[in-house]
């Protein structure tokens, strides 16, 4: 569903032949756009703006659609969309199938590699943020029609498990016992012993090689940690209300058999090259090379990443491949993406992007820490915002805060200001779709019907009506900029609309069609901000 910014810059953009820069007016008086393209044409024809502008009114037909257009100023143009026209726009979303949402003509296979915890250690701070970005553009995606292929990489190989199985057999544990909180600290322990024990250093450095090279009782152990890891995991998407599941886990551990083949490909073909005794790839632009295998002959997390590129375009089909990670491996990926095209893993009808992610930081404007001051873990942050709230309020909070801003920023973690219900706010939009609804639930015990929206004759229901014709604009545009923070934008400025459509307009106390129509439009608001939200990854209660 075309909305109508998009219908009016199509005509404009065909009259002038430029990007019309189609703009919401500054002031109610100026109507619902302007376009300032008469002034930039004026500069290239070396016309007065205002003569340029009425050239452009009279050969731009926009009678179906707007009131008669106006100049103003040096040159502006003025657009006042038509009430009828808003009316018909609002009630096309309230009827439509996918609830104002556009369906892609061309669905794609879409891989995202996101969350990504390690096994044997709690999920922390850093995993909150991928999670619930990943989480976001799995829910964007999948609405549009797009086939999505959640990939979670948890840590479930290399050098740590050297450390950890050995310090199991020192210490004589039952690996399978364990929680994952006694796991963290048995991780803990044996980080403390390798730093500190030369010996024990030299004996878990051995038992990489040794558990890599299939020996039962080392991967015993390794199986035991990754199956008590896994149930916590879960408990957290679950706390988190997010999507995923076992059937999405993809962890380093899968990738083992195909490294030596991988990195024999790579040799020759001439893409990697031995240097100092490491096999490696060069790539423009990257002063230091992508090594692929190391002196000592084992693999690093580079030649994993490789190939889980590799297998998600050859086995998977993807179209577009999505890492969210921390915005400082910003580098890693970068140069790992020109090696995958270098090598041919990763053809040039695959897009490949990497989502960086800000830090969390407290009130104190550092790293956010729980209050004995240890590492933050996300059970503590969903703890702390729970203090303070309900859970889908507090959860609300969380997500919004961390999806509102530009996703590269760091934002700060204030409980107490991020459940407010005021301001901007994930508990405010929820209070807006509670508010709506509780405004329908009376009009239906009441007995009171409605159909369509046929009668907007106030500023405020214009408005309301012009913001929900442009619902599945903005959510194309974040599928496409996985920038989620235009769709918090959106769903804020819908929630104040909505808050000045109250105040103007009484809706059960109004009568006949005023009403009617009134109701129809609180009925497409509620069901925007609800899909919104589902979009964001956040509940819509029906009451608050």
């Amino acid at each position: 569903m075309q909305s109508l910014p998009a219908l009016l810059d199509a005509r404009l953009r065909a009259v002038t032949g430029v990007d019309p820069e189609m703009r919401p007016a500054t002031k109610p008086q100026f109507g619902h756009f302007q376009s300032n393209v008469a002034l930039r044409l004026a500069k290239q024809e070396k016309r007065p703006p205002r003569e340029v502008a009425a050239d452009i009114v009279e050969r731009l037909d926009v009678d179906d659609l707007c009131e008669p257009l106006e100049i103003a100023g040096p040159g502006f143009i003025n657009f006042r969309m038509r009430s009828e026209v808003l009316a018909q726009a609002a009630t096309a979303v309230l009827e439509d199938p996918h609830g104002g949402i556009n369906p892609v003509s061309h669905p794609e296979r879409v891989v995202i590699d996101y969350s990504a915890p390690n096994v044997a250690k709690q999920m922390h701070v850093g995993h909150l943020r991928t999670t619930i970005i990943g989480d976001c553009f799995n829910r964007v995606l999948t609405a549009l029609g797009h086939t999505v292929i959640p990939q979670n990489h948890i840590g479930d190989w290399g050098t740590q498990f050297g450390m950890l199985i050995e310090e199991v057999l020192d210490e004589g544990i039952d690996a399978s016992a364990l929680t994952l909180s006694e796991a963290d600290a048995l991780y803990k322990r044996a980080a403390a012993n390798f730093r500190e024990n030369q010996e024990f250093a030299t004996r878990a450095r051995a038992r990489v090689a040794v558990f890599q090279g299939g020996d039962e009782e080392s991967l015993r152990i390794w199986r035991q940690l990754v199956e008590i890891s896994k149930p916590a995991f879960n408990e957290a998407y679950r706390r988190l209300g997010v999507l995923l599941t076992d059937d999405d886990l993809a962890g380093e551990s899968t990738y083992n058999d195909d490294l030596p083949v991988l990195v024999e490909e790579l040799e020759e073909s001439g893409v990697a090259v031995v240097d100092d005794g490491a096999l490696c790839v060069f790539v423009d632009g990257n002063e230091a090379p992508l090594i692929v295998r190391k002196r000592d002959g084992g693999y690093g997390y580079a030649t994993t990443d490789l190939a889980a590129i590799r297998r998600r375009v050859r086995d998977l089909d993807a179209d577009r491949i999505i890492y969210v990670t921390d915005a400082r491996q910003a580098g890693h990926f970068s140069q790992m993406f020109a090696a995958a095209r270098k090598a041919g893993f990763l053809p040039d009808r695959v897009s490949a992007q990497h989502v960086g992610y800000g830090m969390v930081l407290g009130t104190d404007g550092k790293p956010f820490k729980t209050r004995d001051g240890s590492a933050a873990t996300l059970g503590s942050l969903l703890d702390a915002a729970e203090e303070v709230a309900a859970p889908n309020i507090a959860l609300a909070a969380i997500k919004y805060s961390d999806l509102s801003n530009g996703l590269q920023k760091d934002y700060t973690f204030d409980a107490e200001r991020m459940v407010q219900t005021t301001g901007d706010t994930g508990p405010y939009l929820q209070y807006a779709h509670a508010r709506v609804s509780q405004i329908l639930r009376k009009a239906e015990a009441e007995d009171i019907s409605f159909g369509a929206v046929t009668v907007l004759d106030e500023p405020a229901e214009q408005q309301l009506a012009l913001l929900l014709s442009g619902f599945g604009d903005t959510v194309d545009e974040v599928a496409r900029s996985l920038q989620p923070h235009k769709l918090c934008g959106y769903l804020y400025d819908l929630a104040g609309a909505l808050a000045s459509f109250y105040e103007a307009c009484p809706v059960l106390k109004s009568e006949g069609d005023v009403r009617a129509s009134r109701l129809a439009l609180c009925a497409a608001t509620k069901q925007v901000l609800a899909k919104g939200l589902d979009l964001l990854g956040i509940d819509a209660p029906e009451r608050m």
